[in-house]
């Protein structure tokens, strides 16, 4: 147990220590910079070539989703995530020792070509969060969390990461096992991270960029306003799951784009009742799973 508590004060103090350096001391390898510089740029685009002219420059909710945005990549690591994950990880690498085991990595990427592991971490760490996706999605109890991404009712850069923390939780564990087994380190890949959270400000903002014939690749603001869409498909729990790729829903038959799509009604049936503040958005799920 002592163990245990040095990794929660240990992780507090560093994360601290780490966080004051990233707003303090901007660099090339600074996440809070770029994700700023990201938001400020992507805004831009938005306030120059809106795809819904008559949305506001500060729209619905532009407040809630920038405090969402810093809340859920810098000070809720900063209270809890980083203490909890670091825990998690200790206590897996106990449990392999019950059984002799030190790891359990079976393939060592760090011999390959620096760019094959970075598109195999992106691709494989994109596939893993699609099938989250999807299970937030089909799994009610999942959804309770996921609504909260839902209650956006107009679209913009920061909805990319207007979230419930727990399912910063939910991705991250899925994720950790199978990527330490291929002997991928989480924080290592900073490029991949950068790439992937500028397509989700694109995918969220108020622009209409489709890529070509690269759609089918990449996701994008069309594709990803139906993923919003509060009328979906009958019979379905969701359409168009795709984070960073499109691919998958094309492979496995979830893409759905009936038309532009640019003035359809976002949310959820419900919307009327759901909470609009932030502390009465993240305690939502668990006052709904006591009733």
């Amino acid at each position: 147990m002592d163990k245990y508590i040095k990794v929660v004060q240990d992780a507090y103090y560093g994360y601290f220590d780490y966080l004051k350096n990233e707003i303090l001391y901007p660099s090339w390898t600074n996440y809070f910079w770029w994700l700023l510089g990201l938001s400020v740029a992507v805004w831009l685009l938005e306030i120059i070539y809106p795809w819904r002219e008559k949305q506001a420059i500060f729209r619905k909710d532009f407040w809630l989703d920038g405090f969402y945005m810093f809340f859920n990549f810098f000070l809720f690591s900063l209270i809890a995530y980083n203490a909890i994950s670091n825990i998690a990880v200790e206590a897996f690498n106990d449990f392999l020792g019950v059984f002799g085991l030190e790891n359990i990595v079976a393939l060592h990427v760090e011999t390959w070509p620096v760019w094959a592991q970075f598109l195999l971490l992106f691709v494989l760490a994109d596939f893993i969060q699609w099938n989250v996706h999807r299970a937030l999605h089909k799994y009610p109890a999942l959804w309770e969390f996921h609504k909260v991404h839902h209650s956006v009712e107009e679209m913009g850069f920061a909805a990319h990461l207007r979230f419930h923390w727990m399912e910063t939780i939910i991705y991250k564990t899925v994720q950790y096992i199978p990527l330490a087994m291929i002997g991928f380190s989480l924080v290592d890949f900073f490029i991949v991270h950068i790439f992937t959270t500028a397509i989700g400000h694109l995918n969220h903002a108020n622009l209409k960029i489709t890529y070509g014939p690269l759609k089918y690749i990449l996701n994008n603001p069309i594709m990803h306003i139906w993923h919003h869409a509060k009328k979906l498909p009958e019979g379905t729990n969701g359409v168009n799951y795709g984070l960073t790729l499109s691919v998958w829903d094309y492979l496995f038959g979830t893409a759905y784009i009936p038309n532009e799509g640019k003035d359809e009604p976002l949310g959820f049936d419900g919307m009327e009742t759901f909470p609009k503040s932030f502390w009465s958005q993240v305690t939502y799920p668990f006052i709904q799973k006591k009733k």
